[in-house]
């Protein structure tokens, strides 16, 4: 394939993409070089887009850096060391894979681009490959569903579980969808925002909580019974609750109402630091658990994606062509424009 250029998003001023155009990677003989065909909008690329790159120049100065760490597209070229692919496999990316870095995150390629260059690829790794029944857009909600898969192995969820989680957006409602396909009688979401609770709906959510109307305590309590904590006072009976809004909010309303023995999964990043009553936590010996990231689950999940892409899709709001890219990132950082954006590269 010969040299030529490609373009590629970057962040730009505050709030802003720069969309470049870049030399198309040539991949060396262990590399592969991969079409985009949908790359997802996570919150991270809006995190960058709020500071105006990342703060890893001379002086802890801002940089740009380029985007995208959610992409699903097809081998056009391989290096002559690369086994188990061909030219023309479907493939999702492991974006924590790459030897320059994380994908997207700081490392030195981006997958809201034309092009991305899988350096050293190696299948179960660093990619692995897709069925053609998935269509790309919903392919590419592969990294985030790992995040999703990941918080529920760590709640460590068991079939006669109830579960309450804060947030459906992408991750809460991936929680919502891995939670019910591995057998848990009863899972709850609770949003500010009506549209997404009708979706949580729509992926198997058993019932849904408009905390910003209703009382979450009481809602739950008809939801799930009443127990009690460590010192006997009354509390709803759920018993897993996950925080995948970030908000402190959350953390809060959690320890007030934890039942004796309940755990609380932390998969969102806290925006802001939160003041929060260790003593409510003693009162209900309540557990927290952290979840970061996908140690395993990257491409556990890529199987079961497949298996249930129409479900999956339903996550998308809204599918933005790759021309119209800065529009995309805009919706991405509107409060509320929009539960997932995919952005789609055509043919």
């Amino acid at each position: 394939m010969a040299t030529s250029t490609m373009k590629s998003v970057y962040s730009g001023e505050v709030g802003k993409v720069d969309v470049r155009d870049i030399e198309r990677p040539v991949p060396g003989p262990k590399d592969a070089l991969m079409r985009i065909r949908a790359c997802g909008i996570c919150g991270t690329d809006t995190f960058f887009l709020h500071i105006g790159g990342t703060p890893m120049g001379p002086g802890g100065s801002m940089i740009p850096l380029p985007l995208g760490h959610e992409p699903a597209g097809e081998i056009v070229e391989l290096g002559a060391e690369v086994d188990g692919l061909k030219v023309g496999d479907r493939v999702v990316v492991n974006p924590q894979g790459s030897p320059s870095g994380i994908i997207g995150c700081g490392g030195k390629h981006g997958a809201m681009s034309e092009y991305l260059l899988l350096e050293d690829c190696e299948v179960g790794k660093s990619v692995t490959v897709f069925p053609e029944t998935v269509p790309f857009d919903v392919a590419a909600l592969n990294e985030p569903m790992a995040v999703a898969r990941h918080a529920v192995n760590r709640s460590e969820a068991g079939p006669e579980d109830t579960v309450l989680i804060y947030g459906a957006g992408p991750i809460g409602l991936g929680a919502a969808i891995w939670l019910k396909l591995r057998g848990v009688k009863h899972v709850v979401v609770a949003d500010v925002i009506p549209e997404r609770l009708e979706t949580a709906l729509a992926v198997g959510a058993d019932a849904v909580i408009n905390s910003a109307k209703e009382n979450v305590t009481e809602r739950l309590t008809e939801l799930h019974g009443q127990a009690a904590n460590a010192l006997g006072q009354p509390r709803p009976a759920t018993d897993i609750y996950i925080d995948a809004a970030g908000v402190a909010a959350v953390v809060n309303t959690t320890v007030e109402s934890a039942k004796w023995g309940a755990k609380l999964v932390m998969v969102a990043v806290q925006k802001k630091g939160a003041d929060i009553d260790l003593g409510g936590m003693l009162r209900s010996e309540l557990t927290l658990i952290a979840s970061q990231g996908y140690p395993t689950e990257i491409f556990e999940v890529t199987s079961e994606l497949a298996e249930h892409h129409e479900r999956f899709a339903k996550l998308i709001s809204h599918r933005v062509p790759f021309t119209e890219a800065p529009h995309a990132f805009e919706l991405a950082l509107t409060p509320g424009a929009a539960e997932k954006v995919v952005v789609t590269f055509e043919d």
